[in-house]
């Protein structure tokens, strides 16, 4: 694979040095190349190994809603309001990713019978394909 870089790299050639401190600036398209050759393992990893989804699109998604939460409100008043918050949010987040009704799953809560989700399921059992 390292060796597909070489016709890239002739069109991207890295700039010389300038005689400045710290490093030269280099072109988007050569900083780019430089990140597929050094970390080619970790780029390529979701094509061989199954388990690993394309994208970090679900971690992004996990962060999104205390984000927003806390531009809209300006923030927890206190820790325990901020802890409370991401235990209920990382709770009905993974019964949604289980395909729980999330509804049915607080009503149950607020009568005392909270639903517990199942340990140990991956994404390839739910049919997430993942």
């Amino acid at each position: 694979m390292r060796a597909s870089f070489q016709p890239l790299t002739v069109l991207n050639p890295q700039a010389e040095k300038s005689g400045k401190r710290g490093r030269t600036r280099q072109s988007k398209a050569t900083h780019l190349l430089w990140r597929l050759r050094t970390y080619a393992d970790d780029v390529w990893r979701f094509a061989s190994d199954p388990h690993v989804p394309f994208s970090n699109h679900l971690a992004e998604q996990e962060v999104r809603m205390p984000k927003v939460k806390q531009k809209i409100s300006g923030g927890f008043r206190t820790r325990n309001g901020a802890d409370a918050f991401c235990t209920i949010r990382s709770y009905l987040a993974t019964l949604h990713k289980q395909g729980s009704n999330l509804f049915h799953a607080l009503t149950l809560t607020f009568q005392g019978q909270p639903p517990q989700p199942p340990f140990g399921l991956t994404y390839t059992a739910l049919g997430l394909g993942y």
